[in-house]
């Protein structure tokens, strides 16, 4: 299967970096022209160079700018003002005491892993619409239905997200535009490792940190490891092609078989 997504343009928030720069680099692969976000116009332009080192020829663009905040998106909608995808990629994660999550901790998670992805589905799921197609995904997590102990507000955030996905994947019944969610499992980035550190021994090495991590914190886990980033961006490809034409107001699973079902 060859997925070609020539002539489409594609948006990517927090795409810098770990589980976002690998799904850029995927719907480029695939012949996507592909907005590069992340909150600094330094930070993007770099991103570009280091996907460009693997793709010369990719058609990627910047679209610096905090989503997170109404002006930041607005300047990222003045840079791409069409999207035919849209994968609401960004979020934040960490480990806290549940009593110590104040009420501005879990403002911050809402606006940054719920209402960025709101605010981006509202400016350009009309153009969708109004073109008959369109793909819009929301990176959820395995922490949306099996909430952590020590990560509560994440988890919750996540959660919110599978009803955002189907709220809006019902306002474009019938359109041609679909719109998922993708419950993604513990995954192998350079935060992620940031945060195996701080649940277990910091003088282990990764490989015996992972497994300890997997064994002690996550052991629901079928995979027995952390996913890599591109096993996630392989699916977000394949929704955002036209195979995943009748895939729409799903929550699709690439956890690992981290949970038993979607339903909490």
């Amino acid at each position: 299967m060859r997925v070609d997504l020539s002539g489409k343009t594609a948006l990517v928030t927090g795409s810098t970096q770990g589980i976002g720069s690998a799904i850029a680099a995927g719907l480029a692969a695939a012949g996507a022209r592909v907005a590069i976000n992340g909150r600094s116009e330094t930070g993007v332009a770099k991103a570009i160079a280091r996907l460009k080192e693997d793709q010369p020829d990719a058609d990627l663009v910047p679209a610096p700018g905090d989503v997170s905040d109404e002006a930041g998106a607005a300047q990222v909608v003045e840079e791409v003002p069409d999207a035919d995808i849209l994968v609401n990629n960004l979020g934040i994660f960490g480990a806290q005491e549940p009593l110590d999550i104040t009420d501005a901790d879990w403002r911050r998670y809402f606006e940054v892993n719920v209402l960025a992805a709101v605010r981006l589905t509202r400016a350009y799921l009309p153009g969708m619409t109004g073109r008959g197609w369109g793909r819009i995904q929301y990176i959820a997590s395995d922490s949306a239905v099996v909430i952590p102990a020590e990560m509560i507000h994440y988890g919750v955030s996540k959660t919110a997200l599978l009803g955002v996905s189907r709220g809006f994947a019902k306002h474009a019944a019938g359109t041609g535009v679909t719109v998922n969610a993708v419950i993604a499992g513990p995954t192998h980035t350079g935060g992620v490792e940031d945060f195996v550190y701080e649940l277990v021994d910091k003088d282990l090495p990764w490989e015996e940190a992972q497994r300890e991590f997997m064994k002690e914190h996550r052991p629901q886990s079928l995979l027995q490891r952390l996913i890599e980033p591109e096993e996630i961006a392989n699916l977000v490809v394949y929704l955002s092609s036209p195979f995943a034409s009748a895939t729409t107001g799903a929550a699709v699973r690439v956890d690992g078989g981290y949970v038993d079902s979607i339903v909490p």
